[in-house]
C-alpha cells in the first residue's frame, strides 16, 4: 500500500535481542539465543518458547540469575531500561521461568534451555494490542580481568532479551512523516515520524538528493529503525559526504515491509 506523498519547501537551510551491558573480554562472556521472543496469543492463554545461555568463557564458571524488566525506544531510537511493570505496555508480570531457572551456575562452555512462559491475564488492565519486557541473565561472581591499558579489574556480564506479545488481531503498520527539514547547522535532514499502527515495525529509511540545476542525483546507504506503537521518531540523515554545494530536491523514503511505503520530499539549498 502507498501512502500519501508528504512535501514540505524550505528556502534555505536529526531480548527477544541480545543487549550487553558490559564490555567484552575474552576470558569471560555469555551468550544468549534467540536475540528475541514473539509471543502472540489471546486472554487467558499461555505460551512456552525457549531460550538457550551459553557460558562462552574458557576457564571461569558463571553463577546466572534471571530477572524481568521494562524498556522503550527513545525519540531517537535508543533503548531505554526501567523497573519491571512501570511502563503501560509492560507484560513483564506475566512472563515466568521455572524455579530451578532463576539462578543457576554454567561451568566453561557449558549451556543450557530454559523455558520462558507468558501467560495473558484473562481480564487485561488495558486494551492495548501490543506489549513488551525484557529478561535479564545477569552474573552474579563477578570474576578478574585487566582492560585494554593492563589494568586488572572486576567483570560481570548482563545480557538482555526483548520480549514482545501481540494479540492476533493486532496486524495494522502505519508509519507516517510529520516533518522533514534541513538543519544548515549539521549538514543534515531531521526527518520526523510516527508508528499509529497498533504493532511494532520495523525498516529502512532511504534518501536520495537530486540536484535541481543539473539533475545529478546522490544517495546514502538505508538506515535501519525500529519502533513501537505510538512512538515518535526524530532521525538525523547526513548529507552524502560527496555532495557539491547547489539548490536539491531531497526524497525520503521509509519501506516497512509488506509494500508499505512513506514518502516525503524537500526543497533546500545547500551552500
Amino acid at each position: 500500500m502507498m501512502n500519501k506523498t508528504y512535501t514540505i519547501h524550505h528556502r534555505i537551510y536529526f531480548f527477544i535481542f541480545v543487549l550487553l551491558f558490559s564490555l567484552n573480554y575474552a576470558q569471560t562472556g555469555v551468550s544468549v539465543s534467540p536475540p528475541r521472543l514473539y509471543f502472540e496469543s489471546t486472554a487467558g492463554n499461555s505460551n512456552t518458547q525457549t531460550i538457550t545461555i551459553t557460558n562462552v568463557s574458557t576457564k571461569n564458571t558463571l553463577d546466572l540469575a534471571v530477572s524481568l524488566g521494562d524498556w522503550e525506544y527513545s525519540e531517537k531510537g535508543e533503548n531505554l531500561m526501567y523497573a519491571a511493570s512501570t511502563l503501560k505496555n509492560s507484560c513483564a508480570g506475566w512472563i515466568s521461568v521455572k524455579k530451578e531457572d532463576n539462578y543457576f551456575s554454567l561451568a566453561p562452555g557449558e549451556r543450557k534451555d530454559i523455558d520462558v512462559t507468558i501467560t495473558v491475564p484473562t481480564k487485561p488492565t488495558d486494551t492495548l494490542a501490543a506489549h513488551t519486557a525484557v529478561l535479564f541473565v545477569s552474573q552474579m561472581n563477578p570474576v578478574d580481568d585487566v582492560d585494554n591499558k593492563g589494568a586488572k579489574i572486576k567483570v560481570s556480564i548482563r545480557s538482555g532479551i526483548k520480549v514482545f506479545h501481540k494479540i492476533p488481531s493486532a496486524k495494522t503498520k502505519k508509519i507516517e512523516i510529520q516533518n522533514l527539514i534541513f538543519d544548515k547547522t549539521k549538514k543534515q535532514l531531521n526527518l520526523f515520524f510516527e508508528n499509529q499502527g497498533n504493532i511494532w515495525t520495523d525498516g529502512k529509511v532511504y534518501a536520495d538528493f537530486v540536484n535541481i540545476e543539473d539533475g545529478k542525483k546522490f544517495s546514502i546507504d538505508p538506515i535501519i529503525f525500529y519502533t513501537l506503537p505510538g512512538n515518535k521518531r526524530e532521525m538525523g540523515i547526513s548529507l552524502p559526504a560527496d555532495l557539491p554545494k547547489g539548490k536539491y530536491t531531497a526524497s525520503v523514503m521509509i519501506d516497512y515491509g509488506d509494500n508499505n511505503l512513506e514518502l516525503g520530499e524537500l526543497n533546500f539549498t545547500y551552500d
